[in-house]
């Protein structure tokens, strides 16, 4: 059992292919002023089909098939006005430009583009939450800590999830226990709930396990669920205070499956060759606008913690007015320089590690490598920090797309922590598809060109 659907992605996108073909059948029939035959429809279907993809492609970039959890609803409306002006932008760019696509009369793409963008929204902000609304099942959560909160603030108030949690036992709170298992008891055992969330790895939990054995015996359709696995399901990352060290020999695979190993590096092989040649076409001009702004030297070579904690080279556009080496890293005395800064946001000084990718020491997608200095002291101040390093780092990774308040440069053991949080996940989870949605985030960072 799982608290989030599992096939919200998939009815988001069905949804929308549902509603982009209803926007076609509309606009046929606001501009001939009658039913669209078959015939019509068919003929329209066809140029009308590479708006679906772009589309839908669009709305990947955007995040528009992530987990709608409350804070992604926030952003939901302003992330779907500018998915479909961007979807208006590239449509126009297609098929006013480019006749080979073949819309005529162009009357019908604008008629279309319209109807298109007010069944989206209308299907995106109004019938989806009524789609989404269920019966929800009443649970009890035993846990403590800030993630547990997080969870019943999340869970409580967002129409996606199947679960409202109807009473909260903080294990950090309870100082009888005996109090403990009446409340308990009272909505479990006389059938006010029928799930039961709890930290299983709390020691604090103990004096509960008799009596949550006894009760999954006397009630078969009580169900139990891991708050460290609900936690995940939500947010999409592991937090280290709900984990400890048996959990990492329970869900860390080291040897990811034959094929997605051999895909993966026939994938970073191929495109960061061919991107590495067609990158070659900027590095004079970076070379001009480095050598003008300080006359200082146009690369720099870091090492940097690789995969089983091997030592890599990697090369980068000098963004700095120095390059930081040894323990200089923890308290940078450096600075940003006005092209290093436009280089930085543009993603441009990150193009010299594609041949770090050709040559195997880095992925495209991965963990983000580390200099030594701050490995040393992250692996002494945090938990489990090491555990990022039993796969091959990467230029972007969940983290990246994810957490935005790590440290650029210098150290910050809180931001660390969470990023670590976002970096686990993705150890424990990789996959190709995984992959394939940092990619299509990475291509919205880029775009709007924020902070990696």
């Amino acid at each position: 059992m799982t608290v989030a659907p599992k096939k919200e992605s998939l009815i988001l996108f069905l949804g929308d292919v549902l509603f982009f073909l209803a926007a076609l059948w509309l606009t046929l029939f606001i501009r001939y002023a009658e039913v669209p035959s078959g015939t019509l429809f068919y003929n329209h279907i066809v140029p009308f089909s590479f708006l679906f993809v772009l589309f839908v492609f669009v709305f990947g970039i955007a995040g528009l098939y992530d987990k709608h959890t409350i804070l992604f609803k926030k952003k939901l409306p302003g992330t779907i006005v500018r998915a479909q002006i961007a979807n208006i932008i590239l449509a126009a760019v297609f098929f006013f430009f480019i006749p080979y696509f073949g819309i005529t009369p162009k009357t019908n793409l604008l008629i279309y583009l319209i109807i298109s963008s007010l069944l989206i929204v209308l299907w995106r902000l109004v019938l989806l939450q009524s789609f989404g609304t269920r019966k929800k099942q009443r649970a009890i959560l035993i846990g403590s800590g800030k993630e547990a909160m997080e969870v019943v603030e999340e869970v409580n108030n967002n129409t996606r999830y199947n679960l409202e949690f109807v009473f909260v036992a903080d294990l950090e709170k309870i100082k009888n226990p005996n109090d403990l298992q009446k409340e308990v008891l009272e909505f479990v055992g006389l059938g006010n709930a029928s799930v039961v969330v709890c930290d299983t790895r709390s020691n604090a939990l103990e004096p509960l396990l008799p009596l949550l054995y006894n009760l999954a015996f006397l009630n078969t359709a009580l169900r139990f669920l891991d708050i460290h696995r609900v936690y995940e399901d939500i947010f999409s990352r592991v937090p280290l205070s709900l984990i400890q060290y048996d959990w990492f020999l329970d869900n860390i695979d080291h040897a990811p499956k034959f094929a997605y190993r051999v895909i993966k590096r026939a994938v970073d092989s191929s495109i960061s060759l061919v991107l590495g040649i067609f990158s070659l076409a900027v590095y004079l001009p970076v070379w001009l606008a480095i050598y003008f702004d300080d006359r200082g030297p146009v690369f720099i070579s870091q090492e940097r913690v690789g995969k089983n904690n091997k030592l890599i080279t990697i090369w980068k556009f000098r963004t700095m007015t120095g390059n930081d080496t040894g323990d200089q890293v923890l308290k940078s005395e450096c600075d940003v320089t006005s092209v290093g800064e436009f280089l930085r946001k543009t993603r441009i000084d990150e193009l010299p590690q594609l041949w770090s990718v050709l040559k195997g020491d880095l992925s495209l997608i991965g963990p983000r490598p580390e200099l030594p200095a701050l490995v040393h002291l992250y692996g002494e101040k945090i938990p489990y920090y090491n555990i990022r390093h039993v796969i091959k780092p990467g230029l972007s990774g969940w983290a990246q797309i994810y957490h935005d308040k790590h440290a650029h440069h210098g150290s910050d053991i809180t931001e660390t922590k969470n990023k670590l949080s976002y970096d686990i996940y993705y150890v424990k989870n990789r996959s190709l598809w995984l992959d394939v949605r940092i990619v299509l985030r990475t291509v919205k960072t880029l775009l709007s060109r924020s902070g990696v």
